[in-house]
């Protein structure tokens, strides 16, 4: 056997090899969630909360909290990030309840009390049940869908087939192969990843209004991910800039406390463009201005 050829086998082989691992390691790779005590019991200083456990068809567990405030003005779905549980991702919720809102956080399949295999579709379809369950006692026009970070793709995927009244996206990703690829750009990805999550397919089909949150120094998911997104349903979707915001500290800036009190206690409006300069268009000829 050639030289040649002995060394590209065992270069094939090796590849092979880590796309392999690669495939059935992912979901460590990808996934950081923190396990809880069945019998853990929540507490979060001046909050209200409601525990609760929604059973799936295929008979896993899904546990979250309902954060309560005295006569709301509606809920806000909150899907959290990849990390954790719960536990500490419950401490956001008073930047809603403050407001005048109820929040209702999750934990995904694997994640704090919550139980069974965890797959795209799986949890793509525990997140309708749920969603179908707020339904049962708020009207859609008082739903707001909150998604960040990974929660973003899905929260991106249920506003496409429901009717929320809005739907935020803070540090969002084009789709989590495309993630994948700035750290392994020369793996086959699109045949190996289990999660692909195409948040920018989903936009497309999503019909109320959109508002995106990034900030500019984020190194996990750069900001013109955002940028692009922003692009898919233009008409409907706001970009939001954190001047100098990374991916986990956005709740540090005071701007994005300001973004998130225009965006839910105020109702959008229909801009009246009669009399506007809409339709004015600029001549090539140079001119004063």
């Amino acid at each position: 056997m050639p030289y040649w050829l002995y060394i590209c086998l065992i270069v094939l082989g090796i590849y092979l090899g880590v796309s392999i691992l690669l495939y059935f390691l992912q979901d460590y790779l990808m996934f950081k969630p923190e396990k809880l005590e069945k019998d853990f019991q929540f507490h979060y200083e001046n909050q209200e909360i409601e525990e609760y456990n929604v059973e799936t068809r295929d008979g896993a567990i899904i546990n979250g909290l309902r954060f309560k405030v005295k006569d709301p003005k509606g809920i806000v779905f909150y899907l959290k990030g990849n990390s954790k549980s719960i536990k500490g991702w419950g401490k956001f919720a008073v930047d809603f309840t403050r407001h005048g809102y109820d929040v209702l956080m999750i934990d995904y399949r694997g994640f704090g009390k919550s139980t069974g295999s965890r797959t795209q579709k799986a949890i793509k379809r525990d997140l309708q049940v749920v969603y179908n369950k707020i339904k049962e006692n708020v009207d859609e026009k008082y739903i707001i869908l909150y998604g960040r970070s990974l929660g973003s793709g899905f929260a991106a995927k249920l506003a496409s087939t429901n009717s929320p009244r809005v739907l935020i996206l803070d540090a969002p990703y084009y789709s989590l192969s495309k993630v994948a690829k700035r750290y392994m750009p020369f793996m086959p990805l699109s045949l190996l990843i289990k999660f692909p999550m195409p948040t920018y397919k989903w936009l497309r089909y999503v019909q109320c209004p959109i508002h995106i949150v990034h900030g500019t120094d984020d190194k996990l998911i750069p900001y013109k991910t955002s940028v692009k997104l922003s692009k898919i349903k233009s008409k409907q979707t706001t970009l939001h800039t954190i001047i100098g915001g990374g991916h986990k500290n956005l709740n540090t800036f005071e701007s994005y406390h300001k973004i998130l009190s225009d965006i839910i206690n105020i109702k959008p409006k229909k801009v009246d463009l009669k009399g506007s300069s809409i339709t004015v268009k600029h001549t090539s000829k140079v001119s004063n201005a």
